[in-house]
């Protein structure tokens, strides 16, 4: 694990540039996560060709989608990674937002596709979401996408906090650890695969992915057009034999309005004019293709990322 987070932290101290300009600071997520070294992905490509544009780029771990966005549109962040779902609270007002619509909130780019991902102890018998009752639940941290989306996918299937025995907030870092250590029984969180917090988990201990599927989730996905079924494929962690349905979105970088248009045009030039360099960053973004970049946003991509895509012919 420490060798995970020393390769997270490199790929953000190596993408550091000689000289200043301009510092520009994207919010990502907890370090472990796969926000934090697509942060540093982004910012490595921005730092390369600095000469062209005159900024820098630094990474920020944060809470995740919620804070990010609301960082973003404070001015505490420049830019900020989220989900799609959590994008279109923000726009309408919803969910985290509710009643504080942010008509400024623009997208750039995605950068993977990301899923709904339910992991327990073998021992808790947790088969199915309707299993989580009476269990010791990690439902993620407040201001954070996953927690958005447990809160929604509990909903559906008519499970309240109450119905659990516990329900805790517990840092990703720390997912792995507390659950092969039995202090809790299953943790939930959205994510992009393979993901290193699986990976720790399922080699750590007997633990296994559960499915999220069914009739309530069916539900769930037709309502929200930023939703779409996913499968988290087989034999990319110990013990998975066969492909998990689930759901997912995008992770899209976001940002405000307010940025200047030669600014976000420079970040999304220097990320698609390097897209076979920046796809080999992450393992996350190897599938990533230049239209799939283009889906997912729930909101109206800046001028700047608009003016960009235009000129190289992707819009």
């Amino acid at each position: 694990m420490l060798l995970r987070i020393a390769w997270f932290l490199a790929a953000v101290v190596i993408s550091a540039p000689a000289t200043a300009g301009q510092t520009l600071t994207i919010g990502t997520a907890g370090v472990m996560g796969v926000y934090y070294p697509l942060g540093g992905a982004i910012c490595r490509m921005v730092n390369v060709t600095r000469k062209a544009h005159k900024l820098r780029c630094s990474v920020e771990p944060s809470e995740g989608s919620v804070a990010n966005i609301k960082g973003v549109l404070s001015g505490d962040l420049d830019l900020g990674i989220a989900q799609s779902d959590v994008q279109y609270y923000a726009r309408q007002g919803e969910g985290p937002f509710k009643d504080k619509p942010q008509p400024k909130l623009r997208a750039l780019f995605s950068v993977h596709p990301e899923v709904f991902t339910l992991v327990a102890r073998d021992d808790a018998n947790i088969r199915t979401l309707a299993d989580l009752r009476g269990k010791r639940v990690s439902v993620g941290g407040a201001g954070s996408g996953t927690r958005a989306t447990m809160d929604l996918v509990m909903n559906a299937v008519g499970i309240a906090r109450s119905d659990l025995k516990m329900a805790l907030e517990i840092k990703f870092v720390e997912l792995a650890p507390a659950l092969c250590e039995n202090k809790i029984d299953a943790f939930v969180f959205v994510a992009g695969h393979p993901n290193p917090i699986v990976q720790d988990a399922t080699t750590g201990c007997r633990s296994h992915l559960v499915p999220v599927a069914g009739p309530q989730i069916d539900a769930l996905i037709a309502g929200r057009p930023y939703y779409t079924k996913a499968q988290i494929a087989g034999h990319v962690y110990r013990g998975l034999d066969a492909s998990q349905p689930t759901f997912g979105t995008m992770a899209t970088v976001v940002v405000s309005e307010d940025m200047p248009e030669e600014t976000a045009y420079a970040i999304t030039k220097a990320v698609f004019d390097n897209f076979d360099d920046f796809r080999k960053l992450h393992p996350a973004l190897a599938g990533l293709s230049k239209m799939d970049a283009l889906m997912g946003a729930s909101v109206p991509f800046h001028p700047g990322a608009v003016r960009y895509f235009k000129e190289a012919g992707l819009m």
